[in-house]
């Protein structure tokens, strides 16, 4: 098992590298430049040789294998630069909404997973009966839903019948729970039903697949309680899909709740990074799509490790 971890956090180091130089390429071939956008586009007029000193300051003059060798060097001491927009850190810059994010898409998990597992196992137990179809139609209405318009329904109806608004401004959650949970429970709802409706589907079809295999029917035929066949034989067996599934939406939660952060007027990752590009901050782009990426390796490598305490023959293998 230790030489299976070894192994996995050891794949990691090319990738992240590998990341690194296609963020940095992506970045400096969009259209754009942040100098115009601050100095020209503004509707002040300046002078060729006062654009030539603000890309010296920002070091945009020069050459792309200097600027990518000092973006590499900095990350090497954990420096990402400072924000060419604001001048500020890039990791203060991303430190101040990652708390947000980051709980959002924890209990926006939790609550997916909590709705998925169950409604999918039922689904696949009672086959073809009206529970089966009940839990299809709610898994497709999930799908079909945006999270922000059922965002937006959410908001309507706690104040057309409570008279309620979610609160506007982010309070830490060691600063006051309750305050914190009234502003991000809401959008973590409505982010984890539509992700549920996923899992769901993926929960049935692997138990149905797992409950037609031998030893199942084995088990059965030797008098053991469906309860005690579920939860031994078949559901763990059927898990490895479904934590692909959540392992992945998780990492895409951290940054690509954008429109449903507008919705419930939340300053997470996914706004910066909206802000970001339309800025054409580099620095700061360059740092928010590095913690995407990483957010999705270390999402990987947890699953992996998940995978080989879900069947021992993985780290084997």
């Amino acid at each position: 098992m230790t030489r299976y971890i070894i192994a996995r956090f050891l794949l990691m180091i090319p990738t992240l590298l590998a990341v690194g130089v296609l963020i940095f390429v992506l970045v400096r071939v969009v259209p754009g430049d942040i100098v115009a956008l601050r100095l020209v586009l503004g509707g002040s007029f300046v002078t060729p040789q006062v654009i030539e000193m603000e890309r010296a300051r920002l070091g945009l003059n020069k050459s792309m294998w200097a600027q990518f060798s000092e973006w590499m060097t900095g990350m090497l001491r954990l420096d990402l630069g400072r924000s060419m927009w604001t001048g500020e850190p890039v990791a203060s810059e991303i430190g101040l909404r990652l708390q947000l994010s980051l709980e959002l898409a924890v209990i926006a998990t939790a609550i997916a997973t909590a709705i998925a597992i169950p409604m999918g196992t039922l689904a696949a137990v009672y086959r073809g009966r009206w529970v089966d179809q009940l839990v299809q139609l709610i898994s497709v209405a999930g799908l079909s839903v945006p999270s922000f318009w059922l965002g937006i329904l959410i908001i309507l109806f706690l104040l057309s019948v409570f008279n309620y608004l979610p609160p506007l401004v982010f309070t830490p959650l060691w600063q006051n729970p309750q305050a914190n949970l009234a502003q991000l429970i809401w959008p973590a709802l409505a982010v984890g039903y539509r992700y549920s409706a996923v899992a769901t589907r993926m929960t049935r079809s692997a138990l149905l697949e797992v409950l037609r295999e031998d030893y199942v029917r084995t088990a059965s035929a030797k008098g053991l309680a469906q309860g005690i066949i579920l939860r031994k034989h078949a559901l763990r067996n059927a898990m490895m899909p479904v934590v692909t599934v959540i392992g992945l939406e998780f990492a895409f939660l951290i940054g690509g709740l954008v429109v449903t952060e507008q919705v419930f007027n939340l300053n997470g990752i996914g706004k910066l990074i909206v802000d970001a590009i339309a800025q054409r901050d580099y620095t700061l782009i360059q740092g928010l799509m590095l913690l995407v990426a990483v957010g999705y390796i270390l999402v990987n490598f947890l699953v992996d490790l998940i995978y080989a305490w879900i069947d021992p023959r993985v780290a084997y293998q």
